[in-house]
C-alpha cells in the first residue's frame, strides 16, 4: 500500500519565492550601485550584469533613445548571446521595423509590457531568435526621467511565465531606482560640463582655456616662445540678435565656433568661448610675429569670408582679433589673455582689423604682410627680372658664363635687391613659384641667345633649401629642358655648401639625377659648409665657387692666401672647375691667375645687370668674333 500527496502548488510557491528573492537582489545590489556610481556607463553596465549574475536572467539590455534622431540605441548588455543581440540591433535601426517594437511602444505608451510566452507571443517579433538563445519570456521597463521616457531596460528571463505581478512589481521599482540616477549623475554631469564648458558652443570657457594656456607654457619648457593668444569679438552681435532673436544668435555662436575649429585643424582644445560675442585661441611653434600675422589672416579668411545661413538669411560677419606674444606680452596664462583682450579694446576703437598688444609689433607686421601681398601681386604682374653677372676665364678674359640674379621691379619703389624679399618668398613658399619662374626665364634668354647667334653662355640660376627638398623639383627641371633640345647647354645650377651638407646623402641622389639630365652643378659659398672630404669626393658637381669672404683675405693675409690656393688644388684635384666670387681688384685678379683659378666674377668686370645691357657688353655675334 502506498500513500500520494499532491505537492505542485508547494513547488509552486518555492519557485515564486526563489524568483522574488532573484529580483530582491538584484533590486538591493543595485540601489547599492545607484548611490556609488558617478558615470552613466558604469550604471549601465554594472546594473546590466547584475541582472544577468544575481537574477538569472538569460540576458539584460539598457537602451536610451537618441534626441537627434528619436531611435531606441543600446547601450549596455549583458549576456553572450552576440546573434540576438545583433538581431535587436538591426530591428532598432530598421525605419519600417523600429516603431513596432515592444521597446518604441513602452516609450511611446510610457508603461512596462510583457510577453510571458516569447513562442507564441505576435508582439514578440524575433521569436526564432529568441528561442535560438533560450529566450521563453521578457519584460520592457521605461526609464523615466522628469515624466519623459529616456530608455528601456528589457530583461529576457529563460523561464515562461516569469514576470507575473510580484515580480513586476520589484522590478518596476528598480527600473526607477535606474531613471532616478540617469537623472542625478546627468544633473552631476551637466554642473560638472557647466563649470568648464560653455554650453552654447561645446568650446571650453575661460577658466579652461586659462588652464590648458597655462599648462601648454609650462609643457613647453625650457622654451615655450612661439606662443600666441587671439581674442576675437564678433562686430554688431548685439543688432544681430536684436533683430533675429536670441535663438538664431546662439545659432550663428555655433556657426561661428565649428568653423573656427574647422580652420583650426579640428582640435578644440586650444579655443574658448569667453563672453557673449567672444572667443579665444591659442596657438603654438609661431616662429616670428609674421607667421602670427599670416596666421591670423588664414584663420579670419577661413572662418568669416563666407556667409552664415541664419533663418533663410545670409549673414556676413566682421570681427576684431586682438594679440599677445610670449614672452614679450605675458609670462602666464592670465596676463598673455588680459593683454590680448586689452589689444582687442585697442582694435575695437580702430579701424584695424587685428592689433598686437605692442603698438611696434603691429606696425611691423602689418608692413611685412603688406609686403608679402605685394610679392603675390607681382607674381601675377611679372615684375620680376633676371639680372646677369658675368663670368670670365682669368686667362682669356673671355666670358664663359652668367649669373642670374632676381631682381624685383616694384612700380612703386624701383628695382628691389634680393635679400629684401627671398626670404620673405621662402616663408610664404612663394619661392617654389618664383624659382620655377627664374628656371623658365633663364633657358628662354639662353635659347634667344643662341637663335640669334650670339655668344650663348651657360646661365647659374641660384636653388634655394625649399626647391631642392620639395619631392617635385627633378620634375619641374624636366619640364624647363623640355622646351627645347639646346636648354640642357645653357643651365647651371647653384646650391649653397650648406645646403648640401643638411642630408648628403640626398643631396647626393638628386644632383646625380639633375646632372644625368645635362644640367651642370655649382657649389656656392664653397669654404663656408665645412664639407666632409669624404663626401665632397662624392659629390656628383662640376664647379666650386670660392666665397668672397675668402677672396677679401686672400689679399689681407698669408693664411687667407694659402687657404684659397689649397681650395683651388683640392677642386683640381677632384676635376672641378673654380669660379672666385667677389673679384673686386685688380691685385685680387692678378694672385688668383697666378693660383691656377679658373674664372672669377665681381665688381671689378661688372656688376648685374639688365638682359639687354648684359646682352650688349658681354656677348657678341659668333660670326665677328
Amino acid at each position: 500500500m502506498g500513500t500520494c500527496q499532491d505537492v505542485t502548488d508547494r513547488k509552486q510557491a518555492e519557485l515564486k519565492i526563489e524568483r522574488l528573492n532573484r529580483v530582491n537582489a538584484v533590486l538591493s545590489q543595485i540601489n547599492a550601485l545607484t548611490v556609488r556610481v558617478r558615470d552613466l556607463d558604469e550604471l549601465f553596465r554594472e546594473a546590466c550584469r547584475i541582472a544577468l549574475e544575481t537574477g538569472g536572467f538569460r540576458m539584460a539590455m539598457i537602451a536610451m533613445v537618441d534626441q537627434a534622431t528619436t531611435k531606441i540605441v543600446p547601450i549596455a548588455t549583458a549576456g553572450k548571446d552576440e546573434e540576438l543581440l545583433q538581431f535587436i540591433r538591426n530591428v532598432f535601426a530598421s525605419d519600417e521595423k523600429a516603431p513596432t517594437t515592444m521597446a518604441a511602444k513602452v516609450i511611446r505608451d510610457k508603461l512596462a509590457m510583457v510577453s510571458n510566452d516569447t513562442e507564441i507571443d505576435p508582439r514578440a517579433l524575433l521569436r526564432e531568435s529568441y528561442t535560438r538563445a533560450g529566450v521563453r519570456s521578457l519584460a520592457v521597463l521605461p526609464l523615466m526621467v522628469a515624466g519623459e521616457a529616456v530608455g528601456i531596460l528589457a530583461l529576457y528571463s529563460r523561464e515562461k511565465d516569469f514576470f507575473r505581478e510580484e515580480e513586476m512589481k520589484l522590478l518596476s521599482e528598480l527600473a526607477e531606482d535606474v531613471a532616478f540616477a540617469i537623472d542625478h549623475i546627468g544633473k552631476e554631469q551637466r554642473l560638472n560640463y557647466l563649470a568648464y564648458y560653455d554650453p552654447t558652443t561645446g568650446l571650453a570657457n575661460r577658466g579652461l582655456f586659462l588652464e590648458r594656456l597655462q599648462e601648454n607654457l609650462l609643457s613647453s619648457q625650457p622654451d615655450p616662445c612661439g606662443q600666441a593668444v587671439f581674442v576675437l569679438d564678433i562686430e554688431r552681435f548685439k543688432t544681430i540678435n536684436d533683430t533675429f532673436g536670441q535663438k538664431a544668435g546662439d545659432d550663428l555662436l555655433k556657426q561661428v565656433a565649428v568653423r573656427i575649429v574647422q580652420a583650426g585643424g579640428g582640435d578644440a582644445s586650444r579655443f574658448a568661448r569667453l563672453g557673449a560675442d567672444r572667443f579665444a585661441i591659442f596657438a603654438s611653434d609661431m616662429d616670428n610675429a609674421e607667421q602670427v600675422g599670416r596666421y591670423v589672416e588664414q584663420r579670419l579668411s577661413a572662418t568669416f569670408n563666407g556667409s552664415f545661413r541664419i533663418r533663410d538669411n545670409d549673414l556676413y560677419v566682421l570681427v576684431k582679433v586682438g594679440i599677445a606674444l610670449f614672452p614679450d606680452d605675458g609670462w602666464d596664462a592670465e596676463t598673455l589673455l588680459r593683454n590680448a583682450e586689452a589689444a582687442l579694446k585697442k582694435a575695437k576703437g580702430t579701424g584695424d582689423r587685428y592689433l598686437f598688444f605692442t603698438k611696434a609689433m603691429t606696425e611691423r607686421v602689418a608692413e611685412r604682410l603688406s609686403l608679402e601681398h605685394r610679392l603675390r601681386q607681382a607674381i601675377d604682374k611679372e615684375e620680376f627680372v633676371l639680372h646677369y653677372q658675368p663670368k670670365l676665364n682669368l686667362a682669356t678674359r673671355n666670358v664663359t658664363g652668367a649669373e642670374a640674379l632676381i631682381r624685383w621691379n616694384d612700380p612703386r619703389t624701383g628695382l628691389i635687391p634680393p635679400g629684401m624679399f627671398i626670404p620673405i618668398l621662402e616663408e610664404t613658399g612663394l619661392i617654389h613659384e618664383v624659382g620655377r619662374w627664374a628656371l623658365y626665364k633663364a633657358v628662354e634668354d639662353y635659347l634667344r641667345w643662341r637663335n640669334a647667334g650670339l655668344t650663348a653662355v651657360r646661365i647659374a640660376v641660384n636653388v634655394s633649401a625649399l626647391q631642392l627638398r620639395n619631392r617635385g623639383f627633378l620634375a619641374e627641371i624636366g619640364q624647363v629642358l623640355g622646351i627645347d633640345a639646346h636648354a640642357e647647354n645653357g643651365l647651371e645650377l647653384e646650391i649653397t655648401e650648406s645646403l648640401v651638407m643638411e642630408n648628403v646623402k640626398y643631396s647626393i641622389s638628386v644632383l646625380e639625377a639633375i646632372r644625368a639630365m645635362g644640367v651642370t652643378i655649382a657649389i656656392d659659398d664653397f669654404g663656408t659648409g665645412f664639407s666632409s672630404l669624404s663626401y665632397l669626393s662624392r659629390l656628383p658637381v662640376d664647379t666650386l665657387k670660392i666665397d668672397r669672404a675668402f677672396v677679401n683675405d686672400m689679399t689681407a693675409s698669408t693664411q687667407g692666401l694659402a687657404l684659397v690656393s689649397t681650395i683651388i688644388n683640392l677642386a683640381h684635384s677632384l676635376q672641378h672647375k673654380v669660379v672666385a666670387e667677389g673679384v673686386e681688384t685688380d691685385a685680387q685678379w692678378d694672385l688668383l691667375k697666378s693660383l691656377d683659378c679658373d674664372e672669377m666674377q665681381g665688381f671689378l668686370i661688372s656688376k648685374p645687370v639688365p638682359t639687354e645691357v648684359f646682352e650688349k657688353l658681354f656677348l657678341s655675334l659668333k660670326a665677328s668674333k
